[in-house]
């Protein structure tokens, strides 16, 4: 019997991301875990008959790359060919999106919803800069899609996932008319003449996300296994799907969170999965009264989810939404936006001061529940109030390591940070997010705080051990982008710094999406970094990201992703 290793890598830039972020030669695999870290004079007697020997030829390998919060059923279901590509660069204008969606509302069965998703108004030539040559600016307008598709429903997420674009027969379909009454934390836009536009902005969208057909059973795993596809072309092994569950649905899938985690278990019970996944449950909708939590908190989780191999998929907590995104003006802020608006927190309330209750109350069960909560929240007075929302819970309920966290954080404050760094919170930033929208952000905020958004830097100083992610959909999963974007600070659509005070190096950059990534999910002893004893999930690069420059970094092509000490990417 052969006492080699299964899998030997030699020859490379090994970044284990320990400690010390100590740079090794190589690193030997048995059964699915790193048995030796060291160089190739150490590694080599461990290659016996059957090993597979990889020369990484100076290519770099580190720990599989955890996208911690990445719609990924939601990223699969809104690409082709379940829904149609209406992001940049796939189209430039609202014409090129009328004339996809008429492409792919052909392809479709007789009254099916055409579903798209990724529209962005800053590449949309009618909407003015920063595409060249804009005639606006002016924004997406029901009559835009009725004029191709007007005897079926129309229904296209912008790439933020907090606005959907209708047509007139899916807003018919979803009750809403010029006398419809927004949900709390929800905006219908309406026109000059009192009638909707098309576009629902926050919890809004929830009155057509009703009306949606849910997918089926098949399409959910179809919409899966295509993101999970795409994950291991990115070097990605493993990821946080944030916002399923019996009490709720995904913000892109309506209501049928809890099917969506049966896919899952299916998926991992038959070993096809090949993805960590950590999830955490949407107990409410956006808005929603707090008053349904406790008995939604108790509810049992779908039969089955207690047989599944936890390295594989583990529900550990709940997702609540406290406010919108900035470039909607929906964040709740301390100052006015340019142009006047504080935007308010999205809670079920009338008042602010009603609103700020609610997210105590919701924060409070939650966390007596004994619930990791992360909280979807960008506005620096709505992360000062959740911050204090946490720090009263813990006091009441004192509970140990309980690793709550921020999602988004795009301005948190340097009071909260230094209170999220005192409990051993998290804040879950998105650094390609960054990348797209910092010139948008100038004339949203000004110059001074859209500089600040997102302020890695002051995070990790306060002590944070800061996470980033995609948020795909919202950005595609590019880690190396995201990488490029914490290192640089700049600008997509000019190359402008933005902020360059919160930069940070390679090694801070590449702890977010590995071992900090683990820590979000109470894993860090046994993933995050290649080191004995752990798994092997592996991602190789096809060259040194320690010498390559920033923007060199975020062409760095992936060239071989290992799961579990089995390859299941080849480039």
């Amino acid at each position: 019997m052969s006492v080699g290793a299964d899998l030997v890598m030699i020859n490379g830039r090994v970044l284990t991301v320990d400690a010390a972020f100590t740079i090794a030669e190589a690193l030997a695999v048995r059964a699915g875990r790193i048995v030796a870290v060291g160089s190739d004079a150490e590694i080599r007697p461990l290659i016996g008959p059957d090993t597979t020997v990889i020369d990484l030829a100076g290519r770099s390998a580190l720990p599989g790359i955890d996208d911690s919060h990445l719609h990924a059923c939601a990223f699969g279901a809104t690409r082709p060919p379940l829904a149609v590509d209406v992001s940049h660069p796939a189209v430039g204008s609202i014409a090129d999106i009328t004339a996809a969606v008429a492409r792919h509302a052909a392809t479709l069965p007789p009254n099916a919803w055409v579903i798209g998703n990724g529209w962005d108004v800053g590449y949309l030539a009618e909407c003015g800069p920063p595409a060249a040559g804009g005639s606006g600016p002016r924004t997406p307008h029901r009559r835009d899609l009725d004029a191709v598709v007007h005897d079926r429903p129309v229904l296209l997420y912008e790439f933020t996932g907090h606005t959907a674009w209708l047509n007139s027969r899916a807003l018919e379909l979803a009750g809403i008319d010029r006398h419809t009454v927004a949900p709390p934390g929800g905006i219908i836009e309406l026109d000059p003449d009192g009638e909707p536009t098309g576009l629902l902005r926050e919890g809004a969208q929830n009155l057509v996300n009703a009306a949606v057909p849910p997918m089926t059973r098949a399409d959910r795993e179809r919409a899966i296994r295509a993101a999970v596809a795409i994950c291991h072309a990115e070097g990605i092994t493993g990821f946080t799907e944030p916002g399923l569950g019996p009490g709720g649905g995904s913000l892109f899938l309506g209501a049928a969170g809890a099917e969506t985690l049966a896919v899952y278990a299916d998926l991992a019970r038959s070993g096809e999965l090949d993805a960590r996944v950590s999830v955490l449950l949407l107990p409410l909708a956006m808005g929603e009264a707090a008053d349904v939590l406790p008995e939604r908190l108790a509810a049992p989780l779908p039969e089955g989810i207690g047989d599944v191999d936890p390295r594989l998929l583990r529900v550990l907590g709940v997702k609540v939404f406290a406010d919108g995104i900035p470039p909607s003006r929906t964040a709740w802020m301390h100052e006015e936006y340019v142009g006047g608006g504080n935007g308010c927190l999205c809670m079920h309330g009338s008042t602010d001061a009603l609103r700020v209750d609610e997210l105590r109350t919701i924060v409070r069960h939650a966390h007596a529940a004994g619930h990791q909560i992360g909280v979807h929240v960008t506005g620096d007075q709505a992360i000062d109030a959740l911050v204090e929302a946490f720090t009263e819970a813990a006091a009441a309920h004192p509970r140990e390591d309980e690793r709550h966290y921020v999602i988004h954080g795009d301005f948190c404050t340097p009071r909260s940070l230094r209170t999220l760094a005192e409990h051993g919170w998290g804040v879950n930033m998105n650094p390609a997010i960054k990348w797209t929208i910092a010139d948008l952000m100038d004339g949203v905020v000004g110059p001074e705080r859209s500089a600040y958004q997102w302020p890695v830097r002051s995070a990790v100083q306060a002590g944070i051990a800061v996470t980033a992610s995609s948020d795909a959909p919202i950005t595609h999963p590019d880690w190396r982008r995201g990488v490029s974007a914490m290192m640089l600070r700049e600008s997509k659509a000019t190359g402008k710094p933005s902020g360059p005070e919160q930069c940070v190096d390679l090694a801070t950059a590449v702890r977010a999406y590995t071992i900090n990534a683990a820590r979000q999910d109470f894993a860090e002893d046994w993933k995050g970094s290649l080191e004995v004893g752990k798994v092997a999930d592996i991602c190789v690069l096809a060259g040194d990201l320690t010498t390559a420059t920033p923007h060199e970094i975020a062409e760095l092509p992936v060239a071989l992703t290992v799961f579990d000490g089995r390859i299941v990417y080849s480039a």
